[in-house]
């Protein structure tokens, strides 16, 4: 890189830690505004993974989909959000922060709009692909605007902030998609994005600064780079969206795609720690006490988004609930921490950052244990109190845990710093799903042979039941064989959904058991020296 690019990016970057013109100084009204608006687009983009979560079935059936093929629709979010989240960092650079998020927003809304004009599955799924992409820029930069544009003692505020678009928003989303659906169409999952995009274009265009676009920047692209990145983690997530449901390496496109991941991601990390100015500067995993945060950060998105997906299944599954059914009881995820965040700020400035958020992933831990004793009456209802748990322990992880991860971090680092933990966060919340969703099919096969071995064991009592469960279909007007072969399928059907129920406990155990790794990583994390 010249002389000259390099004497560009030390400026633009010492613009954006300290030496703004007048109004735009860290901690001003102008960058509160910036901070806020990033948020608001950050809660978009984030609810947006979840919110057609609940109204699948009525997409699929607008657009003439099976179940299988409308999963693409969430997976092409997600691919295109993956492959974003590494790109805003040399691309915000380049372009400004402020040129890029005014774009990137725009280009959402717009994404947005063509998702709710889809004519069928292809032109669905490439109009997701393209708001993921533009949606991803907006969850790094969020975390950015609050590193750069905040003074140390309100980081504390704006990583409050930023924890409620992580975890508020999914925790609404299926309950505001299930609503809007029900009371309007689906079409509404994608108008609503347009008047808080259109909010968020202004408060972003008061509150940062014009600069220049440095082309020497642009120019000067790791085209290799972002050709194995977006190669390598575009397959990496396709194979964890869609390995379960197509039999992991029993298929042969699963075998492909892993093979193409792996050598790609290899490849990606072999050119980053080679160039001088890499798309993303992965030696920041060299430092050690980043390296552990973005061990929590992976854990951290594991237990979120394996909770989001798994309780939606078990209730549905086990219980038949219907979406809005499914969201009234997420949201006592959501709702419950909007109370205890405003609190933790002040606790940042008098307790050790670690040790709040070690407490915030034992809640969790205990919140998914809470989970792991399922019987089959175990619902809704019974499912609040650990969601409380959940959600009171979240705020002591999200606000310490982004201060702890970047305290050793030097201020031009931010933008590579925010690109990692937001990766692995998101890679966590992939493997998070596809870890659950794989141990949940085999644990109930494994469950429901146990089940079927044991039965000779206790069959007095199976007959007894048998000859219970036909003699009610015989009262209820079926014939003696009907009703005997109603009551073996009605057996069948409660011996599988105990087999599911046992299945699920023990994904809720190896989760809890998992978050205690991240307790000792926080704690292991060293304190600053100042």
């Amino acid at each position: 890189m010249s002389a000259i690019a390099n004497a560009e990016v030390n400026r633009d970057v010492s613009l954006s830690t300290e030496a703004r013109p007048q109004g735009y100084e860290r901690g001003s009204r102008r960058a509160w505004i910036a901070v806020i608006g990033g948020l608001i687009g950050a809660f978009m983009a984030i609810l947006d993974i979840q919110i057609t979560n609940a109204s699948m079935k009525e997409i699929q059936g607008s657009l003439g989909a099976t179940l299988e093929e409308g999963s693409w629709i969430a997976t092409a979010y997600l691919v295109a959000e993956m492959i974003a989240i590494p790109l805003s960092g040399w691309l915000s650079q380049g372009l400004s922060v402020r040129r890029y998020l005014l774009w990137t927003t725009s280009a959402f809304i717009f994404a947005s709009l063509l998702c709710s004009i889809s004519w069928n599955l292809e032109s669905m799924i490439a109009f997701r692909a393209m708001q993921g992409f533009f949606g991803g820029a907006l969850i790094p930069l969020a975390f950015r605007l609050i590193l750069e544009f905040l003074p140390d003692e309100k980081r504390a505020v704006g990583m409050a902030l930023f924890g409620i678009t992580a975890t508020f928003a999914p925790s609404i989303g299926p309950t505001l998609g299930g609503w809007l659906t029900e009371q309007f169409s689906w079409h509404y999952l994608f108008y609503i994005n347009v008047p808080p995009g259109l909010i968020v274009m202004a408060m972003l265009a008061y509150g940062l600064e014009r600069k220049p676009v440095i082309w020497e920047k642009l120019k000067n692209v790791d085209l290799s780079g972002i050709v194995t990145m977006a190669i390598g983690m575009g397959c990496l997530e396709v194979v964890l969206e869609e390995g379960n449901r197509k039999d992991w390496f029993g298929s042969e496109l699963i075998q492909y795609l892993s093979i193409i991941a792996v050598i790609n991601i290899a490849l990606f990390i072999y050119i980053q720690l080679k160039k001088s100015e890499p798309l993303v500067n992965l030696r920041l995993l060299g430092q050690r006490d980043f390296a552990i945060s973005t061990v929590a950060y992976f854990l951290l998105g594991m237990a979120l988004f394996g909770a989001i997906y798994m309780i939606p299944l078990y209730l549905s599954q086990i219980h038949d609930y219907s979406p809005l059914e499914i969201g009234e009881v997420i949201m006592w995820m959501g709702f419950p921490q909007l109370l205890v965040l405003p609190l933790v700020p002040k606790l940042v400035e008098r307790f050790d950052g670690r040790y709040l958020a070690a407490f915030g992933f034992l809640m969790f831990s205990l919140s998914y244990y809470m989970n792991s004793h399922m019987t089959a009456d175990y619902a809704g209802e019974q499912m609040i109190a650990s969601q409380i748990v959940r959600a009171l322990g979240q705020p002591f992880i999200l606000v310490p845990i982004g201060i702890i991860a970047t305290m050793h971090i030097k201020p031009h680092e931010n933008a590579s710093a925010s690109t990692v933990l937001n990766v692995m966060r998101n890679l966590g919340g992939a493997f998070g799903i596809a870890l659950v969703s794989t141990l949940t099919d085999n644990l109930s096969r494994e469950h429901l042979a146990h089940i079927k071995e044991t039965l000779p064991a206790v069959s007095p009592i199976a007959n007894d039941y048998l000859m219970q469960t036909a003699n009610v279909f015989t009262q209820a007007g079926s014939d003696p064989v009907t009703a005997a072969a109603q009551a073996n399928a009605l057996l069948g059907q409660t011996m599988t959904q105990q087999a599911y129920i046992s299945a699920y406990n023990d994904v809720f155990f190896i989760i809890s058991c998992l978050l205690l790794i991240a307790v000792v990583a926080v704690l292991s994390i060293r304190k600053r020296s100042d």
